[in-house]
């Protein structure tokens, strides 16, 4: 892989878009009693990819400074100076644009507005803003990270849904416990660049108990398809098991000093997400060949 198409692609935060490009496409299949039009999938989930990376290389552009002096990132293309601040505004700026015309051109205007809401809102007003102004701003900023299968719905359906909603809902809950599980590992890089990180603010042990108070939360959103019929007992006995592990790590923070188990519950929380997702589709489509 070439050099230069190595930086460009790390701009992208390939892993993160993955993780919601996947979202989204599950929200497009969830959408529909039977098969979404192929047509609105391709061009959904490139507009929707292209938009999540544009909003991943402004989050490079406004974080480099602090990017340089974090362990974490110390090694992005814009900290080591392999690409500058005026490649990657171009970058940024194309695929967002190119994000947006096939949005509306392919797509439908609703999911191109909601798209570009959310490109915004994680790219300019939680990194921007957000980020450095308050100890809440995972929890505020998060609206943005969960919109992937609201986007996915729309852009099959052209019309938001209470179960699109929904969607929204667990991943919203999902953000503050898998984020701030980082935030404590991380604790001290945050504290050096002045970013109010809840474990920088307010201490590792009260992180602990958000951690574990919005994993209580979590279960009872994740339980909400089951209990209004959006999806039936396969879905049910898939997320229970999700939430025992979840609710296992948050509990064994409580307890435990383990400097690891942090990055452990970050680990779990990522496939806690992608496997719920998956179990959403499988009941949803077995629940539709049973009728």
């Amino acid at each position: 892989m070439p050099k230069t198409f190595h930086q460009y692609l790390v701009l992208c935060k390939p892993r993160v878009v993955v993780l919601i490009v996947f979202t989204a496409v599950v929200g497009m299949f969830l959408a529909v009693p039977g098969w979404p039009p192929l047509s609105a999938v391709l061009a959904g989930t490139l507009g929707i990819a292209l938009a999540a990376s544009s909003a991943a290389a402004i989050n490079h552009l406004l974080d480099r400074r602090t990017d340089a002096k974090m362990k974490r990132t110390r090694n992005r293309p814009l900290a080591t100076g392999k690409l500058t601040k005026q490649n990657v505004f171009v970058f940024a700026l194309s695929l967002g644009a190119l994000a947006m015309l096939l949005l509306l051109v392919w797509v439908n205007a609703l999911t191109a507005v909601l798209t570009f809401l959310s490109l915004i809102g994680y790219a300019v007003i939680y990194t921007a803003w957000l980020k450095r102004a308050t100890p809440q701003n995972i929890v505020i900023g998060g609206a943005a990270g969960a919109a992937p299968p609201v986007l996915g719905w729309t852009a099959v359906t052209g019309s938001l849904d209470p179960q699109a909603l929904l969607l929204f809902l667990i991943i919203f809950t999902w953000t503050p416990p898998h984020f701030w599980a980082l935030a404590i590992y991380r604790k001290e890089e945050y504290a050096l660049v002045d970013i109010p990180m809840l474990p920088v603010t307010h201490g590792a042990a009260f992180t602990r108990l958000q951690i574990l108070l919005y994993t209580i939360l979590l279960v009872i959103v994740t339980t909400l398809p089951f209990l209004t019929g959006m999806s039936g007992l396969v879905y049910l006995a898939g997320v229970s098991v999700l939430n025992i592990g979840f609710m296992w790590y948050a509990l064994r923070m409580m307890r435990s000093k383990d400097i690891l188990l942090p990055m452990h519950t970050f680990a779990f929380s990522i496939t806690y997400l992608m496997v719920l997702f998956i179990f959403l589709l499988v009941d949803h489509y077995f629940v539709n060949l049973m009728l």
